[in-house]
């Protein structure tokens, strides 16, 4: 594992303000930002925490970079997790030289769980950021799930996230000794359009983000799951996707 740290974050230590202290994860996508923006509107010194697992391409760990910087967390890392370990995460096409599906009805998926899934991504990121949580005596951790317009990815869903905070609280000093660990999901049960609207409101800059799984010369391919559902909850705004301008 190799830990790298944004040089233009604010601090690569614990906090030394009188603020509460939360991790948050950072993938540099449109629901992340905007789970980090809510963070810190609650009055949280953010520490942000982003993943290079072997994915396509890094253009969403600079745009984590760009969100941390405007929305201002305390330390940004990121952290290298060598997929050779898992197998290359073989069979995600995130990860694996398989296609990424394009132009599907993404408001009417099918039932299976797509090619973009990568298996126990979530898990593995939310393992990590336990980890910081102790280390910097924080109790929160926030996650940008959603399980309206999930993918069908299963670690999105609010079981799994119950359970993942129960099994927390019981694997960590911290929680051993009674200072319970609480996993933050504010943007569970909204809809793309609602995330938008949130993001607007606590002052995320979605020109800044990225969402696309295959991306063309560093620029949103307009056409994979994630641009779709961008697109369309921004036109139901009667707002232009900046990520495509």
């Amino acid at each position: 594992m190799n830990v790298m740290s944004d040089p233009h974050s604010k601090s690569s230590s614990a906090s030394s303000s009188s603020r509460p202290v939360a991790v948050v994860l950072l993938s540099g996508g449109l629901d992340s930002a905007v789970c980090l923006g809510v963070a810190r509107s609650m009055g949280f010194e953010c520490h942000a925490i982003s993943f290079d697992y072997g994915q396509r391409h890094n253009v969403e760990l600079e745009a984590a970079q760009r969100v941390g910087r405007q929305l201002g967390v305390a330390d940004h890392r990121i952290v290298r997790i060598d997929a050779a370990a898992f197998g290359g995460f073989k069979g995600s096409a995130l990860v694996d030289a398989i296609d990424v599906p394009k132009d599907r009805d993404v408001a009417h998926p099918d039932d299976e769980i797509p090619v973009t899934y990568v298996p126990a991504r979530n898990t593995i990121f939310l393992s990590y950021a336990l980890g910081l949580a102790e280390v910097v005596g924080s109790g929160d951790i926030f996650i940008g799930v959603n399980a309206v317009d999930y993918s069908g990815y299963p670690d999105c869903r609010p079981a799994f996230i119950e359970a993942y905070q129960a099994m927390a609280n019981l694997a960590t000093k911290a929680g051993v000794e009674g200072r319970a660990l609480k996993i933050h999901t504010p943007l569970l049960h909204l809809s793309k359009v609602g995330i938008i609207e949130l993001g607007l409101k606590h002052g995320v800059d979605f020109s800044l983000t990225h969402s696309c799984y295959d991306p063309v010369h560093g620029r949103a391919c307009g056409h994979c799951d994630a641009c779709l559902l961008r697109q369309a909850a921004f036109t139901q705004l009667n707002m232009r996707d900046p990520a495509l301008q």
